[in-house]
């Protein structure tokens, strides 16, 4: 993953207060991360940076559509995601990045690299179950749905009501109860 000048934010030369950052993310992103589970997206990043003295505070929000495979029918559709996500920024002596909330750069940086955040946020957002909003509604019109429908097993329901059928031994035990 090569660092985009798109998303480096350099804070060292921003006023304190808060500022405003879109991003429109499509699939030119994603291969920058050899991310293929995508065949189309179009996502609108909408980012709020707020410089503080001692920290910085980013509030990211997402919204927008990715074309993915249903799990159940194999169709592509515009799967509709949004989301949203904050992190912290504080000073430290070293790089520490193991906290999802919380980032600590060494003192003496001048820029954040928010390409990671927008890139987590985004792919956490898709559910791990795609299901085209069409099965749901029954909407749906697949060749896939209609091969399932002509090959479902139908019920056939016996009908014995003749008394003929019924074993005379269980006429002996019914005779059993009644006889109290």
């Amino acid at each position: 993953m090569s660092k985009i000048k798109e998303f480096l934010i350099p804070f060292a030369g921003l006023k304190l207060g808060k500022h405003n950052f879109e991003y429109q993310i499509n699939n030119k992103f994603f291969e920058s991360f050899d991310f293929n589970e995508f065949q189309d997206a179009d996502v609108k990043v909408s980012l709020v940076f707020d410089k503080k003295s001692s920290m910085l505070e980013l509030s990211f929000k997402h919204k927008g559509t990715v074309n993915v495979p249903c799990d159940l029918t194999g169709e592509d559709f515009d799967l509709p995601i949004k989301g949203k996500m904050n992190l912290i920024v504080r000073f430290g002596d070293e790089l520490n990045n193991d906290n999802e909330e919380l980032l600590i750069l060494p003192h003496g940086e001048f820029e954040l690299d928010v390409m990671q955040y927008i890139y987590e946020m985004i792919v956490l957002s898709v559910p791990q179950k795609r299901i085209h909003t069409g099965i749901k509604d029954g909407t749906l019109q697949s060749d896939v749905l209609d091969k399932l429908a002509e090959l479902t097993v139908k019920e056939q329901k016996e009908e014995s009501t003749n008394e003929e059928d019924i074993d005379p031994r269980w006429d002996k035990l019914k005779k059993l109860l009644t006889d109290k």
